[in-house]
């Protein structure tokens, strides 16, 4: 058996794990900083205050954007995690599945094509269509792209599970229902749990097209940030992007914990 390798041993390799993590990290922490900011001029501190996150979060029209964003995203985190448990399980449990590869690829899709290419094609089968309704294009649009995104890690959670217990749930009378309800969803829900998470995430992220599909008041709240941009970088916009780092290290932290109790 081979031993493991003491990464540390190589000449530099923590000056440049060092060097890297501060290049990814240096920038958010600018962020995380100045959003504490007293002074509306950015670059110029002008002592600790928490004026910023007050005025953020009594932003009516931050808090609709928000609103949207969470209806949005829950919807699509609801239906995609669905629709992708069932691919994965006709996929990975299926025993006659023809064109396996070719069904894998088609579901995969919206991650080998480039968003814009997707928003796009949307954008132009909903004006055939006559859906005008920004809302329902928003929550259709992202249900779409989330399903590869949750079907991942359910499938690489059923490809590293042993069929044998499913099996003999069969062998003791069990319908398939029962057999999925008592054996075989609790040893996925990790997998799903993950897959529903980076749904949500994704969904939440979103500025592609969200910004295409923007209408009758369906305002996203990356699309609301960069309507911020526009006017300038102030601290509120850094308190803004200050909450959503910390909602997406709670949700990531909490699938990690999921993932490791399982």
């Amino acid at each position: 058996m081979t031993a493991k390798t003491d990464v540390r041993r190589y000449p530099g390799f923590g000056l440049f794990s060092l060097l890297f993590f501060v290049y990814l990290y240096l920038p958010i922490s600018v962020v995380v900083f100045y959003s504490f900011n007293a002074n509306r001029i950015v670059a110029n501190w002008g002592g600790f205050s928490l004026h910023w996150y007050t005025a953020a979060l009594s932003n009516a029209a931050l808090v609709n954007a928000v609103n949207t964003s969470l209806f949005v995203a829950t919807i699509a985190t609801v239906v995609s995690t669905i629709v992708a448990m069932m691919a994965a399980l006709v996929l990975v449990r299926g025993k006659q599945v023809r064109y396996r590869r070719v069904s894998e690829t088609v579901v995969n899709l919206p991650l080998l094509l480039p968003e814009i290419v997707v928003a796009v094609a949307v954008l132009i089968l909903f004006s055939e269509l006559g859906i005008s309704n920004g809302l329902l294009k928003l929550t259709i649009a992202h249900t779409t792209f989330c399903i590869p995104f949750a079907f991942l890690p359910i499938r690489a959670r059923l490809q590293g599970m042993d069929s044998d217990l499913e099996d003999a749930a069969r062998d003791l009378y069990a319908s398939s229902w029962t057999a999925f309800r008592r054996v075989t969803f609790p040893l996925i829900l990790p997998g799903v749990f993950s897959g529903a998470m980076l749904a949500f995430v994704i969904s939440m992220d979103d500025f592609i097209t969200s910004n295409l599909l923007n209408s009758g008041g369906a305002t996203t709240l990356p699309v609301y940030i960069f309507s911020l941009i526009k006017q300038g970088v102030s601290p509120q916009l850094n308190a803004i992007s200050t909450l959503i780092m910390i909602a997406s290290v709670v949700l990531a932290t909490a699938a990690f914990l999921v993932q490791r109790k399982k």
